[in-house]
């Protein structure tokens, strides 16, 4: 699979997800497996590039290649220029959502609302390719809501456009994140555009992404919520797609390392207030199969210094691994 300059071979990627794929995360999943990670989206409204939220979307120094930069808004003007700034600051490929399904981007015609005005998505779409040297890509889901199935349509709309490649959800917008996703409408995208095409949802484990490719036929996969708290899923998926076996899951002191290094990278980036607070809802994650999971969140939380957080969790994880 080809992006631009870039070459994959069936790539797992990390889907965007708003306030979890930072710069920290995305640097972990890179070295656990995934060959690509999308930076959360960022807003097309030049008026908030200079928040300090924003910096920190914006932030990819020292980020290895290649680094993917989601954009979202519902203006093609705007969104021509936050790809153009976006690539300024070190993006070599630009993504578009139309694909989120939250009320608050909704409610400002952008995200997956978009997938209800096509002639809009074909200018934004346009404007966008022509704007940037760099390639282009899309995230969608497979329509508006179960009556209003028009991912194929925009599929089109997209290859036309000069999208590179595109990845599909496999819910409406109307269902969010509920139910079960559904891989037809992404195997009969597959079927009728000549883009390479990655499927997302519900892709939780290396027999489920196996099945997923075999059913739609797709190019590659987006992994989003499966990550959370178990980045390494993306080397597990890689070796059983390549060698048809599991691997062993990783010992609780390889846990305890990645987590604490995780830690660390929080720390460092966003700072020690920011770090921690940001941190805590990692902590649940990456403890949630734990049976005494709540206990660790409640303690846990109520750290106010990297320290503190640190050591708590040091100690609670290595608890974990003298049991084992």
């Amino acid at each position: 699979m080809q992006i631009g300059s870039h070459a994959f071979a069936t790539p797992l990627v990390l889907a965007p997800m708003a306030g979890v794929t930072d710069k920290p995360f995305r640097l972990l999943c890179k070295r656990l497996g995934a060959d690509l990670a999308v930076s959360e989206m960022t807003t097309s409204d030049a008026h908030l590039w200079a928040t300090r939220k924003s910096r920190w979307r914006m932030d990819h120094d020292g980020e290895p290649a290649p680094v993917s930069v989601q954009i979202a808004g519902a203006d093609p003007a705007t969104l021509a220029e936050a790809a153009r700034f976006n690539v300024a600051h070190g993006a070599q490929i630009i993504d578009i959502n139309m694909g989120c399904p939250a009320k608050k981007v909704c409610n400002v015609w952008a995200g997956s609302a978009l997938m209800q005005d096509e002639a809009l998505v074909a200018r934004i779409l346009e404007t966008v390719v022509a704007a940037v040297e760099v390639p282009v890509t899309l995230k969608i889901r497979t329509g508006w809501n179960p009556e209003n199935r028009n991912a194929p349509r925009i599929a089109r709309i997209a290859q036309e456009s000069g999208i590179v490649a595109l990845a599909v959800h496999g819910r409406t917008r109307a269902e969010h994140y509920q139910g079960r996703a559904e891989y037809d409408t992404i195997a009969q995208i597959k079927a009728e555009v000549s883009i390479p095409v990655l499927a997302n949802g519900d892709i939780d484990s290396p027999h489920k992404a196996a099945a997923v490719l075999r059913h739609t036929g797709a190019d590659g996969l987006l992994i989003g919520r499966a990550a959370q708290g178990r980045p390494w899923i993306f080397r597990e998926i890689r070796h059983f797609l390549d060698t048809g076996e599991l691997l062993p899951p990783p010992s609780p002191s390889r846990v305890r390392e990645i987590l604490l290094g995780h830690l660390e990278s929080l720390y460092g980036f966003y700072g020690e207030e920011h770090g921690v607070r940001i941190a805590r809802k990692h902590l649940g994650w990456y403890a949630k199969d734990h049976p005494e999971a709540a206990d660790f969140r409640r303690i846990v939380n109520q750290a106010t210094c990297a320290s503190t957080q640190h050591a708590l969790t040091a100690e609670w994880f290595g608890a974990r691994d003298e049991a084992a």
